[in-house]
């Protein structure tokens, strides 16, 4: 695998939701890179996942306990981070939380959700990227998103209302970073599938043959980066990109064709996307 030219040895990574699953498994692939890594997250779990961090080669690794919903907690890790390990080359908003439910229920869940899943990854890029622009040297920003945040699907209304705002404030992201003379700073949107991280074995005690592993989103994600893609939608098992392109293109498309919100659960479109998936 190429490297890219934000990711050489000695530099630094901050990771959030960094002691299990998606997150745990970039900083182990960073730290074989001989990167320094800084693992945040709420508490369980950091030790053991430091341990194994270092063990995998990293060259320097430090933790931080903390909510990063709260800004002045994320301002004073920024600062912390710089006066140990120095100015990030690498910046993963990956923390986040499920559940919610409908618009009009639980708005103590949703408040916390968008905290979390929007406020924490806007607290991080406020936080740590002016002083990744000003060092003038390639860095990396990336924002783990969901494909439902692309798609909305019914269920969990808030997490997907956190995803979709994460797309967008993403998308806003990287076309300011690219309007900045000398920028030499990018941002990434990481869309995994079906994937088994700690908040799915809260649903799956075992993986279900359907989900990849954290590594192998890890892996997509590198190969997006080394490409220089901007959206790095993951498959899975049982999701081939194929009618993942479908699924968003019907879903953009009911707003062109004046349908229903969220038509491909509509009983009387039921066929007609059926028909839309096999042409």
């Amino acid at each position: 695998m190429s490297r890219h030219p934000a990711l050489e040895p000695g530099r630094t990574a901050v990771i959030t939701g960094g002691a299990s699953g998606i997150g745990l498994a970039t900083a182990l692939e960073l730290a074989g890179r001989g990167l320094q890594i800084c693992l945040v997250d709420l508490g369980e779990g950091l030790d053991e996942a430091a341990e194994a961090v270092s063990r995998a080669g990293a060259a320097g690794v430090m933790t931080a306990a903390l909510d990063i919903s709260d800004g002045p907690a994320v301002d004073a890790l920024a600062q912390d981070v710089r006066r140990k390990l120095g100015v990030p080359a690498f910046l993963m908003n990956n923390a986040a939380c499920g559940g919610g439910g409908r618009p009009f229920e639980n708005p103590d869940e949703w408040r916390r959700i968008l905290d979390v899943n929007l406020m924490g990854a806007l607290n991080g890029v406020q936080s740590f990227v002016p002083a990744m622009i000003e060092q003038g040297e390639p860095a990396i920003v990336v924002n783990t998103g969901s494909k439902q945040g692309l798609t909305c699907p019914p269920g969990n209304i808030a997490y997907n209302v956190s995803k979709a705002a994460l797309k967008t404030m993403t998308e806003g992201l990287a076309h300011s970073l690219r309007t900045i003379d000398g920028c030499q700073v990018t941002a990434h949107l990481l869309i995994p599938g079906f994937t088994y991280t700690g908040m799915m074995k809260g649903y799956f005690p075992t993986k279900p043959a359907g989900a990849w592993e954290p590594e192998q989103v890890v892996e997509e994600l590198f190969k997006g980066l080394e490409a220089g893609r901007f959206y790095i939608l993951c498959e899975d098992n049982e999701t081939p990109r194929s009618l993942d392109e479908k699924r968003i293109l019907w879903a953009a498309q009911d707003i062109i064709e004046d349908r229903p919100a969220l038509s491909r659960w509509h009983p009387d479109f039921q066929q007609a996307f059926e028909a839309f998936v096999q042409s």
